[in-house]
This record gives C-alpha cells, sequence and structure tokens, in this order.
C-alpha cells in the first residue's frame, strides 16, 4: 500500500483527523465529504479533496497533498492543476491547500517561481515530525503520525493509540473502526512481519477489540480463536508443552475466552497450569 494511500484512508474513515491536523478542530466533519474529482480536460483526478456538503459560502474546501518522496516539479504540478480544477468547477466556496510533508528535508520549494505562493495564507505546509503537542492532544493526529513513526517506536505508539481510542471514543462500532484502522497502520509499517506476528505485538486486551479476534470467537471458528490465545501465551512462555497446547485446542470457545481474558495476570506457565486444572 502506497504512503499516501493510507492517509486518504485515515481521511476517509477519520475524518475530523485531518481538521485536527491542520488545527481546526472546531470545523464539524459532518459538514464535509471526503473525495477525489477528475478534471475532464487533461483527464487527472485530484485524490484528496474535503468538499462541504452544505451550501455555506464561508467553508472552504480542501486540497490535501500527501508528499513522501522529493518531487522538484511538486508544486508546479500542485498549482497548475488546482488552477484548473478551480476553472472547470467555479466553487462557490474559499480554498485551501495543505501539503503534508513526514520532514522538511523533502520538500523542494522552487522560491524562484512559487516564493509568494508559498507565503501565501491559502496553503499551509506540515511536517510531521515537528507536531509536537498536538500529536498527544489529538487522537486523529496520533494516528497519523504514526505513519512516518520508526519501527521501534510504532507498537509502543499504537498500543496507546488504542487505549485512548477505548477512553475517548465512546460509540463502539466507531471505536472497532478506528482499532481496525491502527492496526492496518501496523501492517502497513512492518511489511515483512505476518499477521500473527503482528498480533503478537499486542496484547490479548487489545486484540479482542479487533475484528480479527471477534470474527475468531463470534462466527464459531474455534480453532482460529485457539491459535491466536496459543500465539500469545507462546509469546510469552515460549516452550509450552505439546500436553498443554493439545489441551487448549480443545478447548470451546467460552472457555478459550475465559482464558483470554485471565492470561493477563499469568506471571508464569505454573499459573497457566493451575487455571486449567481449576476451569477444564
Amino acid at each position: 500500500m502506497k504512503t499516501d494511500s493510507i492517509f486518504y484512508k485515515i481521511f476517509l474513515e477519520f475524518p475530523s483527523s485531518f481538521f485536527d491536523l491542520i488545527g481546526e478542530p472546531s470545523i464539524k466533519e459532518s459538514n464535509y465529504k471526503f473525495a477525489s474529482q477528475e478534471i475532464k480536460q487533461l483527464s487527472f483526478r485530484l485524490d484528496g479533496l474535503f468538499l462541504p456538503k452544505v451550501e455555506d459560502p464561508n467553508l472552504p474546501l480542501f486540497l490535501v497533498e500527501v508528499q513522501f518522496q522529493p518531487d522538484e516539479d511538486l508544486y508546479y504540478r500542485l498549482f497548475g492543476e488546482f488552477m484548473l480544477y478551480l476553472k472547470q468547477y467555479k466553487p462557490q466556496n474559499p480554498w485551501q491547500i495543505v501539503v503534508i510533508y513526514p520532514t522538511r528535508k523533502i520538500e523542494r520549494e522552487q522560491p524562484l517561481n512559487f516564493r509568494n505562493m508559498l507565503n501565501l495564507p491559502e496553503l499551509t505546509r506540515i511536517y510531521l515530525d515537528e507536531l509536537g503537542e498536538a500529536a498527544d492532544n489529538s487522537l486523529g493526529v496520533g494516528m497519523i503520525q504514526l505513519v512516518v513513526q520508526s519501527e521501534q517506536k510504532a507498537v509502543p505508539q499504537a498500543k496507546e493509540l488504542i487505549e485512548k481510542t477505548k477512553t475517548q471514543v465512546t460509540d463502539q462500532k466507531i471505536q472497532e473502526q478506528l482499532i481496525d484502522l491502527i492496526q492496518k497502520i501496523i501492517v502497513y509499517k512492518l511489511p515483512q512481519k505476518s499477521r500473527e506476528e503482528i498480533e503478537a505485538m499486542f496484547e490479548l486486551s487489545d486484540l479482542k477489540q479487533t475484528k480479527v479476534y471477534q470474527e475468531a470467537l463470534s462466527e464459531g471458528r474455534q480453532q482460529e480463536g485457539a491459535n491466536l490465545v496459543l500465539l500469545i501465551l507462546n509469546s510469552r512462555f515460549p516452550e509450552l508443552p505439546s500436553s498443554i497446547t493439545e489441551q487448549i485446542r480443545g478447548l470451546s470457545v467460552e472457555q478459550l475466552e475465559n482464558l483470554g481474558k485471565a492470561l493477563l495476570n499469568f506471571g508464569s506457565e505454573e499459573d497457566l497450569r493451575q487455571w486449567l486444572e481449576e476451569n477444564v
């Protein structure tokens, strides 16, 4: 998955993250739709547009450009294509262009031609490594920054975001969607790891909020549920005897769910053995 694709997925599924990112949290995301529009004359498409859904001339439209590779022609293309868009669609709203960079060293300003345009109040340039407190205070901004986080810091940050999601988002469906999106970002960040390895990085309490774990239990796939529990157990107790492994594989869905809750408190393999003796 390309970097810009994961950003656009975040903006599509969690649009308030964009308005937090540009420092406009008071803007109601419900007034906007995230879309792409084709410029028919030259057959190209502007992929990242936040368009007002209501007829309010005070609401700006936003063009979002995610740029993670140096591009000497970026501003030539960006301003040229957007001016054609304005000419073709003649929107009845003011406009804002937002360009998102991972760091300043990626940007190629071309000051000879664009110095004045780069200073326009209608242009906002965001450097994700300079967000500071904004990433700490906003769930959405933190999720965006996760995309550019180092591999060593990505999983701990993802866990923090999952905890924030649990405490800050009360709608269960939205909570599940956001946790699933966080996991997708981690999959994007760690393409060399399997799904099972990535799931093993998280505690079971996190996994229980994801579609992976819920589907394994709710749809009756007992074997997949057993595999998931064993994956977590093996990450904590690497040399489980085959007798215990087979015993766990024979547990019912309800027993697996109870074991999943209990294993968070296990300090040793003996705690697991005792639980099995008392509950199986």
